[in-house]
């Protein structure tokens, strides 16, 4: 089964694509960014995604996609254009895939980890060993579309509960 994880943001949206086994063995296929220049408007940032997030999606043919569900911190304004953000990926994922499926970051940790607190770079030590790659993937946008997808392959038996 092929899993493409994604991480939402404006700027940079992470993405990274494994493959799974029967046995739930993940391997990395790919992973990567998907930027969009600052000196745009919010309009064409989110057209340079969407087109972005389609070529990802029809080179890989995904049988399943998982998107990190929006966490707001301090900053309103930016967690807005993440949510901007995270809703054209929604819809090109839809109309793509179909196959969508949403964790929270705490669920992520949590299926990485066994700790739904754990520090960031405990995830990306837990995605390069679980994936067995020679160091942690850059940008840490990136690494982070790969837990996304990682913790989708171990959750997988309990699909239909996160699925929309």
């Amino acid at each position: 089964m092929i899993i493409v994880g994604f991480d939402p943001g404006l700027a940079t949206l992470g993405y990274g694509v494994i493959q799974t086994d029967k046995r739930g063995r993940a391997e990395m296929l790919d992973y990567g960014i998907v930027s969009t220049p600052k000196t745009e408007n919010l309009a064409v940032r989110l057209c340079l995604i969407e087109k972005g997030v389609k070529q990802i999606i029809e080179k890989y043919k995904p049988d399943q996609i998982a998107i990190e569900e929006l966490f707001f911190a301090k900053n309103v304004t930016t967690g807005i254009n993440v949510a901007h953000a995270r809703g054209v990926v929604l819809l090109t994922a839809v109309k793509e895939c179909g196959n969508i499926f949403e964790y929270t970051p705490l669920q992520i940790k949590q299926a990485l980890t066994g700790y739904g607190r754990a520090e960031k770079i405990q995830i990306q030590h837990m995605v390069k060993t679980l994936l067995r790659l020679n160091s942690i993937p850059r940008p840490d946008d990136a690494a982070d579309a790969l837990a996304v997808a990682l913790c989708h392959a171990q959750t997988n038996k309990f699909g239909k509960l996160f699925s929309i």
